[in-house]
């Protein structure tokens, strides 16, 4: 029995810490997932946010891992389908892991919540994306999000459009849960605020419909646009609106990353938009949190060399859990949410995360700009 135990510990040992974590979950491992849409959805917010994850990950286990235990990461595609969800969080389940990190989709999320799956599933869910108000209000004792949610991005939004003197927003939305909850918050924020009218247009993702709802909010002619839905939406949207004549300041959320919506929009099209952020600058160094974070993507990721925020959501979602592990008494999903109620704040450096009061992390808000080269400007 030692002999075999001891076998198994150098076995663990000598295999690379990346690729356990995507395959394998070897016994006595600390098992997490990560179900999202891998090969489905036209953004890399998926991959990114698993290269980020993955890069906390070998940093934890390069220093022993937690509590003596590697951590092994599970990666499945969902293929941007409730249905591939449901089968795939099967798939995970049999495993055992004590996490779900990250999922992605606010029609997959808000049917994760809605059909009660979440309720009898023995699983805590870490940072849900996107960050709409539909999956936090009520939301659910095992489902914490880190990053500010999209009320909050959007009062940021609509707080800087009133400093710059700007008196009406159109709001290009999507048909689904991310879209309709949006223009809700952006009605509340200018209510709240006064002296700024909404106009919106709501379209279905394919390019006729976007192409009318931007043309109708050519023709209301606001001061500025903000445009809310999945990331193909937006960009494809923002370049609608674009064609449509609208040259005026455009804002959208933190789901896009600049990149990418160049590739969507164009370089000309996408400069000057505003995204609002809600982590620290992955291109920076002056927080002790973005020298650490590229310290671990250099090390786990040598060939990238543009970092985007969902690199940096997913590092950062990896170490608060490994902070809530860190301080359990029982590595379960049960405990893990326990701990992570009870660390209380936690400064990671320069970004603070605190569920004490709730499910609710971080209120942390920021708004880039999208140069003409195509990166964030803060």
């Amino acid at each position: 029995m030692i002999r075999r135990t001891l076998l198994a510990a150098l076995v663990a040992a000598l295999l690379p810490a990346t690729g356990m974590s995507q395959d394998a979950a070897p016994s006595g491992d600390i098992v997490v997932a990560q179900i999202g849409p891998f090969t489905v959805l036209p953004a890399p917010d998926p991959k990114e946010l698993n290269e980020g994850i993955t890069a906390a990950l070998d940093e934890i286990n390069g220093r022993g891992g937690i509590q003596g235990r590697k951590v092994s990461l599970i990666k499945l595609d969902d293929t941007y389908t409730f249905d591939g969800f449901r089968k795939q969080l099967d798939v995970a389940m049999a495993r055992k892991p004590v996490a779900l990190l990250v999922p992605l989709g606010s029609a997959t999320l808000k049917n994760l919540l809605d059909s009660k799956l979440l309720d009898s599933t023995d699983i805590v869910i870490l940072n849900a994306v996107p960050g709409a108000s539909v999956l936090r209000s009520p939301g659910h004792p095992k489902l914490f999000h880190i990053r500010a949610g999209d009320e909050q991005q959007i009062q940021k939004i609509v707080a800087h459009a009133r400093t710059l003197n700007i008196r009406s927003m159109g709001v290009l939305h999507q048909d689904i849960p991310i879209g309709s909850s949006g223009l809700a918050s952006a009605r509340s924020a200018a209510a709240a605020l006064g002296g700024i009218e909404i106009m919106e247009a709501q379209a279905a993702p394919d390019a006729a419909a976007l192409a009318q709802a931007a043309k109708t909010l050519a023709t209301a002619n606001p001061q500025s646009a903000l445009v809310v839905g999945a990331p193909k939406f937006v960009g494809e949207g923002i370049a609608a609106l674009r064609a449509a004549g609208i040259s005026q300041q455009i804002f959208s959320l933190s789901y896009l990353p600049a990149p990418a919506l160049v590739k969507f929009a164009g370089a000309a099209g996408a400069r000057g938009v505003g995204l609002s952020q809600t982590f620290p600058n992955p291109q920076g160094v002056s927080l002790p949190l973005q020298r650490d974070f590229r310290a671990a993507m250099r090390k786990t990721h040598p060939t990238l060399t543009n970092y985007t925020t969902f690199h940096m959501e997913g590092y950062v979602t990896a170490r608060v859990f490994a902070e809530a592990a860190k301080r359990t008494r029982s590595m379960t999903p049960t405990g893990i949410a326990q701990s992570l109620r009870a660390m209380g704040e936690i400064d990671f450096g320069g970004f603070r995360v605190n569920f004490a009061k709730g499910n609710l992390g971080s209120n942390w808000v920021d708004i880039g700009v999208v140069t003409s080269d195509g990166k964030l400007m803060y």
